[in-house]
């Protein structure tokens, strides 16, 4: 009888215990839904409907516009900028009117994730520009309206231009507010080619701690080198390129006295280094490559060059030469010629002219003949003089000289589509570039120069250069403009009292090296720099 009893009970605590569990499940149901996020609500400066949100008076673009929204128009409202990301979360946003307002910068990923983005406007605010793929993504547009604006049309707005060339959106008509040369120009019509965005300077590369006079560079056993006239510690540096720590490093020296130049000729495979000093006579070194060391093979005419001022090499029909100024009262600017051996005089130009300085190019009398060779000869005591190679006698003759110009330090030359140039250097007045007219040079421009000891062209890649050192102020840097047919100016140096410009490439770098009289030499990099990236 009791165990009955006891049946019936446990039979009637069964439905208990399944109305418990599932009062438990209920509870915990309840529990889940109510930790559900609630949907956002329409922003309080939003009107909301079920697809669609304006927004007006706004200070920022509000951050809980319902995630369903189709349309989302921005009117009359105070921000200025808008951010990235502004608009994540509205995956099903088609129309975005950003009107009327007065926005002046948008970033790059405003738009970021609106990849059902049909119908952009920004029309009406104050742009000026726009940043580079700010439409990447956006692969459903159709339509954009950027009207209203104060486009700037720089390089910086050159992908727009770009980008109007290649899309498949309609764009309304935009134009330039500036700058004045495209003020009022349909953008739309603008070509990528209008942008000139490449632009260079020269930017400090390293410091070496001395005075220079003269720098050249030469190829050598497959490697480049750089050598430096030192005046006050009498030597000849040689540098080379660490291609690890990527800077130029010491790689040997010639010591001597007084050095002003130390020209470097490679013969075959051989180096010889023409080291020309102010006191204790010039010389002549060769490179012994078993010892790894320089070696003087030969002295030069002491009494022709008696106080050498620059040296020239060249080479003229398969023959080796060099010409040394001489600027002393009492000096011969000799032509050495080589003979298999070594170097011996060829010619003696003309004596007791105090010659500063001698170039080497070729030019032609018309533009039917073959350019020859000629130097021009500068002198502080008379005007440029012009010398011409006679085939016949192996000689130069004296042709005829630069008028008009006297107190000239130093001549270099420099071609531009054919034609030679030349950019005279004076100490006192203005310095000139001048062009070969067939039979003469003809003034081209003239640049105010005082204190001027190097007026230096360098053609480096595609752009031409000329460099205008002075003891007094900065040195200027110029930049051939095709068009005018003239130097512009384009960057100054600091460099104390600069007697070379030197042009140094190494693995597709290009260094430009400049000695100073008075303080360090410096090195600089040519950078290359897009405007428009």
């Amino acid at each position: 009888m009791e165990s009955e009893r006891s049946q019936r009970m446990g039979n009637a605590c069964i439905p208990l215990k399944r109305i418990a569990y599932f009062l438990c499940l209920l509870s915990a149901l309840l529990l889940t839904e109510g930790k559900k996020p609630a949907k956002p609500k329409c922003p309080a400066v939003c009107t909301c409907t079920k697809d669609n949100a304006l927004c007006e008076n706004a200070r920022s673009i509000p951050r809980t516009v319902p995630p369903d929204v189709i349309s989302l128009l921005f009117t009359s409202n105070s921000f200025d900028v808008i951010s990235d990301d502004a608009f994540i979360g509205l995956p099903h946003l088609e129309y975005l009117f950003i009107e009327n307002n007065n926005i002046k910068s948008i970033s790059r990923h405003t738009f970021r994730g609106l990849k059902s983005l049909i119908h952009l406007s920004l029309a009406n605010n104050n742009l000026q520009t726009l940043p580079k793929d700010i439409f990447k993504g956006l692969d459903s547009l159709t339509n954009v309206d950027l009207r209203g604006n104060s486009f700037n049309c720089d390089c910086k707005l050159k992908w727009l231009v770009e980008w109007l060339g290649h899309t498949n959106a309609t764009v309304e008509d935009i134009y330039c507010e500036g700058p004045p040369e495209y003020k009022k120009r349909k953008i739309n019509s603008l070509s990528p080619k209008d942008f000139d965005c490449i632009i260079t300077e020269f930017a400090k590369s390293q410091d070496l701690p001395y005075q220079s006079l003269s720098i050249d560079t030469f190829s050598y056993m497959n490697d480049e080198y750089v050598v430096i006239a030192q005046p006050f510690t009498g030597k000849c540096i040689f540098l080379e390129w660490d291609h690890v720590e990527k800077t130029f490093r010491n790689y040997d020296n010639i010591t001597g006295t007084s050095t002003v130049v130390c020209k470097p000729i490679v013969i075959e495979t051989q180096l010889y280094v023409i080291v020309a000093q102010l006191f204790g006579g010039s010389h002549i070194y060769k490179r012994d490559s078993f010892a790894n060391k320089f070696i003087k093979i030969q002295d030069i005419e002491i009494l022709k060059i008696r106080k050498p001022n620059d040296i020239e090499t060249f080479k003229i029909e398969n023959n080796w030469y060099f010409v040394v100024a001489d600027s002393s009262k009492a000096g011969f600017t000799t032509i050495y010629k080589w003979n298999g051996n070594g170097f011996y005089s060829h010619q003696s130009l003309h004596a007791w002219y105090r010659d500063t300085d001698v170039e080497y190019l070729e030019i032609a009398r018309t533009p039917q003949t073959l350019r020859t060779p000629h130097l021009i000869l500068s002198s502080s005591s008379q005007r440029p003089v012009i010398y011409q190679w006679n085939k016949a006698t192996q000689l130069f003759i004296n042709q005829t000289d630069i008028p008009n110009m006297e107190d000239v330090y130093a001549v270099k030359h420099f071609s531009v589509k054919g034609d030679v140039y030349i950019c005279l250097t004076r100490f006192i007045g203005d310095s000139k570039v001048m062009k070969w007219g067939g039979s003469s040079f003809q003034d081209i421009q003239r640049m105010p120069s005082r204190g001027s000891m190097v007026f230096q062209p360098l053609q480096i890649n595609n752009y031409q250069y000329a460099i205008l050192g002075s003891d007094y102020s900065f040195t200027q840097v110029y930049n051939w403009d095709a068009e005018k047919a003239k130097f512009v100016k384009f960057q100054e140096l600091n460099v104390q009292a600069p007697r070379s410009f030197t042009h140094v490439s190494i693995n597709k770098r290009n260094f430009l090296f400049a000695s100073s009289f008075k303080g360090n030499t410096q090195i600089y990099k040519h950078v290359i720099v897009d405007l428009s990236a």
